[in-house]
């Protein structure tokens, strides 16, 4: 295959793999997606060769799985795409190294390929999930949210436990796929490509069930697409009030309002307060509203979530983690010129400094706001802090009519089962979603329904693996790649002084 023609493919190779995840949902394919992938890199003529293929396919990967943010940022999406693709670099470069054509020879390289290609991967994600670069958007193992046997693993260590399994799956299977491979060599990868999914299995199959702690009523508000401030108070006010009709009171635990439901600063409006706790006092419960707004004179716009029970407000917490370019322009003075381009962020908004943990009634929120869900430390923090739910409010406005709602509601699940805690996720305009603990989903109402509804929630006070240890997957992957490199240095010595032995 001639240099050029291998990268068009490569290019092309890596789109495949977006359908994983919503819309399509296809979970299985990232079981195998990374394998064409990995087959193009071993190919290639050299390592730099097989470093660029990999490169190519992680653009092609994340121009498909972002593709609902082109209308948004048009033109610069291709080269966003190359910037974080640059993570999938050293993929190319350890398969080319490692499942290249020493693998028959060597039998030893297939251990070694099952530790450094899924902590490469593995290591990158992290990388690029720093707010800065866009955040933990596309994360392999988050394709899983829809096959809780192997979105199980994420109790234990996080997303990225998930990602792990997945890559070495692939490893794996193309291992077994390799022209030449010792029939041992062959036995063995196929075995991991099949024995680790049976082990997720395993673990899900038997993991008891977490001790029971009460139930809690959450009303979904989702009244649609309405872009004036007052009007949009009003169709979530009369959707909350039409809960309790009919229905016993308290209608529910708690009724939940999408993001920017409230559009004017709470305390210079005291009467949307009023409002929203005569909305709690007829459905028998606290309002979760939220807030995008001025704060007093010169205070800065913030994205707050607000609290109201029927006797008035009981807290809030301002977004700590904004969206780049699109609630902030990062470097403003050097890149401010994009808002001439694109929907970029005339004006940043302010961040909060801290997470909250609200109590309503005889249970505990940690509400957390749009893209903040993506993120898995926070959540995971919120449980710590105690919270018994976490609250995602979102608007997903933006992106209708594409595959972006669904994939930011099926974040939820993944958050869910790392914390142990049941998460909701309600939209302005949907995607609106419940899960339980464990990732099942309870509740989804797509962009096309417009109304309220009750879901009942089994709570869940279970520390998870993942909720006492942290991030320690990532950590533990950079010093499996430092191992490597070492190793592979003393090598290198080592053979240079046998070389140097030998001249005359």
């Amino acid at each position: 295959m001639s240099t050029w023609r291998g990268r068009v493919v490569a290019l092309v190779a890596g789109s495949p793999l977006a359908l994983a995840f919503p819309a399509p949902a296809l979970w299985w394919l990232a079981l195998v997606g990374l394998v064409p992938v990995l087959l193009l890199a071993r190919a290639a003529g050299d390592a730099r060769e097989a470093a660029v293929r990999a490169w190519l396919s992680g653009t092609g990967f994340f121009l498909a799985v972002n593709a609902f943010l082109v209308p948004k940022v048009g033109p610069f999406m291709v080269p966003l795409a190359m910037l974080l693709a640059a993570l999938w670099l050293p993929l190319g470069w350890l398969a080319w190294r490692l499942l290249g054509a020493g693998l028959p020879a060597r039998p030893l390289r297939l251990g070694a390929a099952l530790m450094l290609l899924p902590s490469a991967f593995v290591a990158g994600e992290a990388i690029r999930s720093w707010e800065g670069l866009g955040g933990p958007w596309g994360l392999l193992g988050a394709s899983q949210w829809n096959a809780p046997p192997l979105l199980g693993v994420a109790a234990v260590g996080g997303v990225w436990a998930v990602s792990l399994l997945l890559v070495a799956v692939n490893v794996a299977a193309a291992a077994a796929l390799v022209p030449g491979v010792a029939p041992r060599v062959r036995a063995a990868a196929t075995t991991v490509a099949v024995g680790l999914p049976l082990l997720a299995l395993a673990w899900w199959a038997l993991r008891p069930p977490p001790p029971a702690a009460g139930t809690v009523r959450v009303g979904l508000v989702q009244p649609g697409i309405v872009r004036q401030v007052e009007p949009r108070f009003q169709a979530s006010e009369r959707l909350s009030l039409g809960l309790a009709a009919g229905r016993p009171t308290p209608a529910a635990d708690l009724v939940v309002w999408g993001e920017s439901s409230v559009g004017r600063d709470p305390g210079a409006n005291p009467g949307d307060v009023a409002r929203l706790a005569a909305v709690a006092r007829a459905v028998g419960a606290p309002v979760l509203a939220n807030v995008d707004a001025q704060r007093g004179a010169g205070g800065g716009i913030y994205k707050s979530a607000l609290l109201v029970a029927p006797g008035g407000p009981v807290g809030g917490y301002d977004k700590m983690r904004l969206v780049p370019f699109g609630e902030y322009v990062p470097l403003r003075p050097l890149l401010g010129w994009v808002t001439r381009f694109t929907d970029a962020a005339d004006t940043d908004r302010r961040r909060g400094t801290r997470l909250a943990v609200l109590p309503a009634g005889t249970f505990t929120v940690g509400p957390l706001i749009c893209f903040e869900s993506a993120f898995p430390d926070l959540a995971r923090n919120l449980a710590a802090a105690g919270a018994d739910l976490v609250v995602v409010q979102t608007a997903d406005t933006t992106f209708q009519r594409s595959w972006g709602p669904a994939q930011h509601a099926s974040l939820a699940a993944v958050r869910a089962v790392e914390a142990g805690r049941p998460v909701v996720q309600v939209a302005i305009s949907g995607v609106s979603a419940a899960f339980d603990a464990r990732g099942r989903r309870l509740a989804w109402r797509p962009t096309s329904v417009r109304g309220a509804t009750v879901v009942e929630l089994p709570l869940s006070r279970e520390r998870t693996p993942y909720a006492r240890g942290g991030d320690w997957l990532p950590v533990a992957a950079a010093l499996v790649l430092a191992a490597g490199a070492l190793v592979a240095l003393g090598r290198r010595r080592s053979t240079a002084g046998q070389g140097g032995a030998t001249l005359p």
